[in-house]
């Protein structure tokens, strides 16, 4: 891979979903990849995103682990060239009733999305910084913007990662890099089922966005340097920044009825 002219980028939560889209849109145009993720889905996406004909070079990586950030870290630094750009989109979801979810399966969300962000975050930015030029891609998402009755613990992470990136993109001006929020709306994938919240409203949904559409304009507003992107359908988009300026006790009531347990029976 140090032989290649080609921009190099890395992506987390490679092997489905908007990860999987957003690596298709980086493999499409004319990056080689570094791309990480936990699950055996991750050898069948490397098989595809090299058909696009850059290298991509597979790193296997339990991100709730420090010692495995640190090890994606050195797989990307140790391929002899510089980082032009990552998308940090690795992330999970807990749904149901707080004081019935598994404790152990929040805590580990909140290491996933919150922790292990910080932490390859804050590498990437030093070398990107140190170098003068990189773009940072963080998934973040529509629940961002308001608190979410049912995935309370979820929402919460990704508030934390959506100002976390737009912190860091204000402290990053004049560098020569740039950081975008990425903020899909209910996805077709397979988020709901691993989070189980397929009962609800929201989950059972069958007017989900497409998570290439998703993909597709998180990369383009990556590519223009913008601050957030809302993505998805048109709906989505508007449901999404309506949130973000209705006050927090009617947005949560709001969204009460969709992400309620049961509540697509």
């Amino acid at each position: 891979m140090s032989e290649s002219t080609r921009p190099l980028a890395l992506v987390t939560g490679a092997s489905s979903g908007i990860g999987f889209e957003l690596a298709k849109q980086f493999a499409e145009h004319g990056y080689d990849l570094i791309v990480a993720a936990e699950d055996v889905e991750l050898d069948d996406a490397t098989a595809h995103l090299r058909t696009y004909g850059g290298n991509v070079a597979p790193v296997s990586v339990d991100l709730t682990k420090r010692a495995d950030v640190e090890r994606l870290v050195a797989a990307y630094r140790g391929s002899g060239r510089s980082l032009d750009a990552a998308a940090l989109n690795a992330g999970v979801g807990v749904a149901g009733r707080f004081a019935e979810t598994d404790l152990d399966a929040e805590l580990g969300m909140v290491e996933l999305n919150c922790a292990s962000t910080v932490h390859l975050a804050k590498r990437v930015v030093q070398d990107m910084v140190a170098r003068g030029e990189g773009r940072i891609l963080f998934t973040s998402s529509v629940a961002s913007q308001a608190p979410e009755p049912f995935q309370a613990v979820y929402s919460a992470t990704k508030a934390f990662v959506q100002f976390l990136a737009l912190g860091i993109r204000e402290e990053l001006t004049g560098t020569g890099v740039t950081v975008t929020a990425l903020l899909p709306g209910p996805t077709d994938t397979e988020f709901f089922d691993r989070a189980d919240a397929t009962d609800t409203k929201l989950g059972a949904s069958d007017s989900k966005d497409d998570p290439a559409q998703v993909a597709k304009q998180g990369f383009e507003g990556l590519m223009k340097g913008e601050a957030s992107v809302f993505a998805g359908s048109v709906t989505s988009k508007l449901m999404g920044k309506l949130s973000a300026i209705l006050p927090d006790s009617i947005a949560g009531k709001s969204h009460k009825p969709m992400t309620r347990p049961g509540s697509a029976e």
